[in-house]
């Protein structure tokens, strides 16, 4: 039986039964489904809608699907439906008897999917949460492990001033960081529940819907039943986030494959997330690596798929929102497996200290010390920023790095180039000057990584 059939006398066609129906992927809803209908069940009982024995039934009915669905792996193929929550109701008649149809009492599809929705999401992003942790001990322990060694730090894919790797690794803690916060402040909008709001206007019957937000661990009600069933927002605000999570993703694959080329060789991927060539036999592929930026553009299309979608539906629920599910699950699969994939990564890489070192070193990296130099002289800084630029001229010139420039050539730009000069051009030096929070001199880093991991551990 159709759960909307009264009303027609005609059969629908068949390629447009198909193509309404969205079985074959809001299955994906199945426990979400039955955990609210024992939920709305329960408050049926205590409105006095349906009695005791009923409502023992209809439970023990629907624990029944639920460890079906969980053991039978066929089936939800072996009855054809139009979607996940009639699915559920004809499989609770066939088990109980017409005592099943007595559980739609008082809801909609429209409150059913959107409660089921929000159930199955909160749970979603509790997964996602342990899965960025994964990748941030990841990011720790490999920033740990390579705490002493020195890289190039960029602007424009330019070399600007040498870095520790594990501060440059750091960066990206911060970003998953403020992630896993904005992924809690989505999750607080999602425990909101829409369950008896009915199709638009309300329920007719006496259910309790604060006893049933607190049965299924919702933390309030939805206050505008109209809202509540046309509300989407946190399919958009959870895709969203998981754009910006890809975004991140997205720029450290394209670090990686920058410093995995023969040309940086700043590191080296394991062969357990590379590839070859099918013609060239020396080749070694980033693909993982360039899998996760790629899928970044998959979500972005997802994000904005609903915001399209969404932008021009009038009040209340219109099927157009049918469309949420698809892009919701593919955003999970794709950003869960893109965060499992970078933490593989990591674990599976070494880091050329000697390289990047050498190339830390190079390249004029320490010139804006040299300009901090002339500043602790005296020096306006826009002044002593014009005399560095001619000093890089002049080594640009010869040919030389800055250090093999003599102390006479420097004093023929400025008499303030002491002998304690050459000092202040070491790498360690320009490290150990950062020493303000944030920076990236040695004693700010292991700060830095003691905080990270005391914060994993909370």
């Amino acid at each position: 039986m159709k759960l909307w059939g009264g009303r027609f006398t005609g059969q629908a066609d068949e390629f447009f039964s198909e193509f309404n129906a969205s079985f074959a992927f809001d299955r994906r809803l199945f426990e979400a489904d039955i955990q609210a209908s024992i939920a709305h069940s329960q408050g049926l009982l205590e409105a006095g809608i349906i009695n005791k024995s009923e409502a023992q039934k209809i439970k023990h009915g629907l624990e029944t699907i639920l460890r079906r669905g969980r053991t039978d792996g066929d089936y939800f193929n072996q009855y054809p439906a139009e979607d996940i929550h009639s699915f559920v109701e004809a499989r609770l008649v066939q088990l109980i008897g017409d005592t099943g149809y007595k559980l739609h009492t008082g809801r909609s599809r429209n409150d059913q999917v959107a409660t089921d929705l929000r159930i199955f999401l909160r749970e979603e992003i509790t997964k996602t949460q342990s899965i960025i942790k994964d990748l941030l001990q990841s990011i720790v322990d490999l920033a740990e492990a390579n705490v002493e060694t020195v890289i190039p730090g960029y602007t424009h894919l330019q070399k600007a001033q040498p870095v520790l790797f594990a501060h440059y690794l750091l960066a990206y803690f911060e970003m998953l960081s403020r992630d896993v916060a904005r992924l809690n402040e989505i999750r607080a909008r999602v425990n909101v529940l829409p369950l008896g709001s009915g199709a638009l206007a309300g329920t007719g019957f006496a259910i309790d819907r604060q006893a049933i937000a607190k049965r299924l661990d919702f933390d309030s009600v939805a206050k505008n039943s109209i809202d509540a069933v046309s509300d989407r927002d946190i399919v958009i605000e959870f895709i969203g986030a998981a754009s910006l999570m890809m975004v991140h993703l997205s720029r450290l694959a394209e670090d990686f494959i920058i410093y995995s080329t023969t040309e940086f060789n700043f590191i080296e991927l394991s062969d357990a997330v590379a590839t070859g060539s099918s013609l060239m036999p020396q080749k070694k592929n980033p693909d993982s690596l360039e899998l996760i930026r790629g899928k970044a553009g998959r979500i972005f299309g997802h994000h904005a798929a609903m915001l399209a979608t969404m932008k021009g539906l009038p009040l209340a629920y219109n099927k157009d929102m049918q469309e949420d599910k698809e892009a919701l699950f593919d955003t999970i699969d794709t950003l869960n497996g893109s965060l499992k994939v970078t933490t593989t990564v990591l674990r599976n890489l070494r880091v050329n200290a000697a390289r990047t070192g050498e190339a830390a070193g190079r390249d004029y990296t320490v010139a804006t010390e040299l300009a901090d130099y002339l500043v602790r002289k005296g020096l306006e800084f826009r002044n002593a920023h014009e005399i560095v630029g001619k000093v890089v001229v002049e080594a640009l010139s010869e040919g030389k790095q800055l250090d093999e420039l003599s102390l006479e050539q420097y004093r023929q730009h400025s008499n303030l180039f002491g002998d304690d000069l050459f000092q202040s051009l070491t790498i360690d030096s320009a490290l150990s000057a950062k020493s303000q929070i944030g920076g990236t001199s040695p004693e700010r880093v292991r700060a830095a990584l003691n905080e990270a991991r005391a914060a994993l551990s909370n």
